[in-house]
């Protein structure tokens, strides 16, 4: 009973105690906090600048606080800072392109139509790769970048919706080509993954030579860096730094470039073989040396890339934004006469059905989507990082929490989100009055600035439409007699002017005469 009182007495002696704090929280807060703004606003209102912290207000609104802390970083350890995701620059994208709904004039599709979305890459090869919807994971490279448990959800996912996964600059993972329905794989500019029992797993080969994010530059990743399985697999002997070069040892000047496509469609048996470059002011010269190489397609990574790591200068410096390379890519290839026989792949900062779509008809046949498919992989899965990690350390090789990555639920989420994204396209199809991917192009489009139109050669949006069709025959007015009158050039002359006055007047004055 003792034990009971005691109990009782304890608690109703907590709750006065929490009930007098909340009451005296609720008398003196507001006094508190009038009393601590104030003094912090006089001081504010009268320190001179050097001693005033509104210094640092307008510090970081002269230069931004990204670069402040990218150059805090610089200043704590000598050598290249490597930052996630690529470049946070705001480049000219599609935002200033629109598309033409069909209304009248055309009318929109059956809401129930079906809409063909497949694709095709290489359609010339031997074995084209045919996929079910337009869009594709892009390059990550196990080891280099992400988990194997990504790897695997990547293949997983794209395999539900029946697209293609990339292995990256990474090694071929066996368990990610098992799951995978379609792979693409990087043919890179070191020694792993180039043995002919690996090529032929491939259901396309990409050669490596640039990247939106690191533009062709050579990486170094320390022997820290690539502990356990992925060094055995990539060929890297404990202690030493892996390089992947700047550039292949088969390819010492431009038409080196056709014998090593001609050499991986003999070991492959004609899959599809492309080039991946980043754009740049000499794109229609990068573009030729692919054409003469006889390339199935190419991948074009533009300057809104994003990566696992690159140095802020190649992220934000380097490559041509993502809607110039692939204006220019079109207008190139159809000029050559090749856009039917090679296909064109784009990727670079999608982020959205609408962009992708945009993208397609703007004339590219694929579109690469890398950093926003890994936002919805993790999804809520973030929530086991954050606030004190941030969401990379649970998808990175090298991250401390990849093991709490559920890969089941992030291939489910991964397949959720591309099945919505093209079925938004598949929407705004029906919208256009069409049932085909492959009959939207840029007349469904129109620009919305004179930038945005110079660049992608799209009408603007105040611009009358002229319907094409049988030109009009112009009105023929009856042909009058000739007459005395004089011509027009003539009249204008002042010396006939002159003469026909004189000569009027003077018929006039005999005629006048005559009456009387």
């Amino acid at each position: 009973m003792n034990g009971v009182s005691y109990f009782i007495v304890s608690f109703s002696g907590a709750l006065l105690a929490i009930l007098i704090i909340s009451l005296s929280a609720f008398l003196f807060a507001r006094p508190l906090i009038k009393w601590v703004v104030g003094r912090f606003t006089k001081r504010l209102m009268s320190d001179r600048y050097p001693e005033n912290i509104w210094e640092m207000v307008t510090a970081l609104t002269r230069t931004s606080p990204r670069i402040v802390v990218e150059n805090s970083l610089r200043a704590a350890r000598a050598g290249v800072i490597e930052r996630p995701f690529g470049s946070p620059r705001k480049f000219l994208n599609f935002d200033g392109l629109v598309f033409s709904p069909a209304q009248l004039a055309v009318l929109p599709a059956n809401e129930f139509a079906d809409v063909d979305m497949r694709i095709t890459i290489g359609p010339c090869a031997a074995k084209p790769l045919k996929l079910d919807i337009p869009i594709l994971a892009g390059a990550m490279g196990y080891g280099i970048g992400v988990s194997e448990k990504v790897k695997i959800a990547i293949a997983k996912g794209t395999a539900a919706v029946g697209t293609s996964t990339n292995s990256g600059e990474g090694p071929l993972l066996p368990e990610e080509r098992a799951c995978a329905k379609y792979y693409i794989l990087q043919y890179n500019s070191g020694h792993w993954s180039k043995d002919p029992e690996t090529l032929r797993q491939a259901d396309a080969i990409e050669i490596h030579i640039g990247q939106g994010a690191t533009a062709g530059a050579a990486s170094f990743i320390p022997p820290d860096f690539l502990e356990g399985r992925a060094r055995e697999l990539l060929q890297v002997p404990e202690g030493e730094f892996l390089v992947i070069p700047s550039r292949h040892r088969e390819i010492s000047k431009p038409q080196d470039l056709k014998n090593l496509v001609d050499k991986l469609r003999r070991i492959t048996g004609g899959v599809p073989i492309g080039v991946k470059i980043v754009p740049s002011g000499r794109l229609e010269a990068d573009l030729e040396v692919a054409i003469q190489a006889k390339v199935d397609f190419i991948s074009i990574d533009g300057g809104q890339a994003g990566t696992k790591g690159g140095a802020p200068i190649l992220e934000d410096d380097f490559g041509l934004p993502t809607i110039f390379a692939l204006s220019r890519a079109v207008r190139y290839l159809n000029r050559r006469g090749v856009k039917e026989r090679i296909s064109l792949l784009t990727g670079g900062g999608y982020a959205t059905p609408g962009e992708c779509l945009k993208a397609l008809a703007l004339g590219a046949d694929g579109v690469y989507m890398g950093t926003a498919l890994l936002w919805a992989m993790t999804h809520d899965q973030v929530t086991k990082s954050i606030p004190w990690e941030p969401p990379t350390q649970l998808a990175y090789y090298t991250g401390n929490m990849k093991e709490e990555f559920d890969e089941e639920k992030a291939a489910k989420n991964l397949s959720n989100f591309l099945t919505s994204c093209v079925d938004e396209m598949r929407v705004a199809i029906r919208a256009l009055g069409k049932t085909s991917l492959s009959a939207v192009n840029a007349d469904d489009l129109v620009a919305l600035d004179e930038w945005t139109s110079k660049v992608t050669n799209i009408r603007l949006a105040h611009e009358p439409y002229t319907r094409p069709g049988p030109v009009e025959r112009p009105v023929q007015l009856p042909v009058q007699k000739a007459t005395s009158i004089p011509s027009m050039a003539q009249s204008l002359n002042p010396v006939n002017t002159y003469k026909r006055t004189w000569v009027h007047s003077f018929f006039s004055f005999l005629l006048r005469k005559k009456k009387r």
